[in-house]
């Protein structure tokens, strides 16, 4: 089964992380969903403005949206029931945090830019390390 990760606050602007982390995943022979506030583009993955459209499993969520924006999304990711979300720089929320490493999601915080560039986007963290420090 092909590994899915989500981007969740996906932007059509060139200039933003989240972009690049989409183009840099798929380079990486990722399948990507992209979700975001604003429908676009970017290389050949449709940004989805509809979180009913995103389709189960999700591997990975990667999150692109700051703590004050994610708690709409709560019962979203944790009803994905992904194996891991990544928390990056600006995303830090220790509350959810809690809540998915309850739930027995893995929790990195770490940037997937350079675990992609480090070749380490694949490694996870070690069963019972659910917040991955």
């Amino acid at each position: 089964m092909e590994k899915t990760t989500l981007v969740l606050g996906a932007s059509p602007n060139a200039e933003r992380y989240s972009y690049r982390a989409v183009e840099r995943l798929r380079e990486h022979g990722r399948k990507v969903v992209a979700l975001g506030a604003r429908a676009g583009q970017i290389a050949d993955v449709p940004i989805l403005t509809d979180p009913s459209l995103v389709e189960k499993p999700v591997e990975t969520v990667t999150l692109y949206l700051g703590p004050d924006n994610q708690p709409r999304f709560y019962d979203f990711i944790l009803d994905l029931n992904p194996r891991r979300v990544v928390f990056n720089p600006g995303t830090e929320n220790p509350a959810f945090e809690r809540m998915l490493a309850e739930r027995g999601i893995f929790v990195q915080r770490a940037c997937t830019l350079v675990m992609l560039s480090a070749g380490a986007y694949d490694v996870y963290p070690q069963a019972g390390d659910a917040l991955g420090r």
